[in-house]
């Protein structure tokens, strides 16, 4: 059985994902995040092979208390874009969440050298949280 091409069922152009992603996005910029969640449950379903929508679905279970969840959408991603460092920073988060503290460790050491500040910050804080 072959994967269904829902753009291609819905008639749908790049543009129709753009507004659906930008409005999902909107939701959760409103902290709104049991809204923005069916629209990245759906955009992961219509646009599988991208990170951004799965590492978003991923961040949104975190914000909902569902690390189990957002480990799955990060997987998603990080089959797609394999070090991308805020998938990788919400999956350190996700690992927390679990009570997988040597993972997540382990995790947090690797992104505290990450060159991006914001990135490098949050795993120093999670060690120091966590040791």
């Amino acid at each position: 059985m072959g994967t269904i091409n829902w753009l291609e069922q819905l008639d749908w152009t790049e543009e129709h994902v753009e507004d659906l992603r930008y409005t999902g996005f909107s939701y959760i910029r409103q902290g709104k995040y049991d809204i923005a969640l069916s629209f990245f449950e759906a955009l992961s379903v219509i646009n599988p092979n991208n990170a951004y929508d799965n590492q978003t679905l991923g961040a949104i279970y975190l914000e909902t208390n569902e690390p189990a969840k957002a480990m799955k959408a990060f997987d998603r991603a990080l089959k797609i874009e394999a070090d991308h460092a805020p998938t990788l920073l919400n999956l350190t988060k996700a690992f927390f969440m679990l009570g997988k503290v040597e993972e997540g460790l382990r995790l947090a050491k690797i992104l505290k050298n990450e060159p991006v500040p914001a990135i490098a910050n949050m795993a120093r804080a999670l060690i120091l949280a966590y040791s």
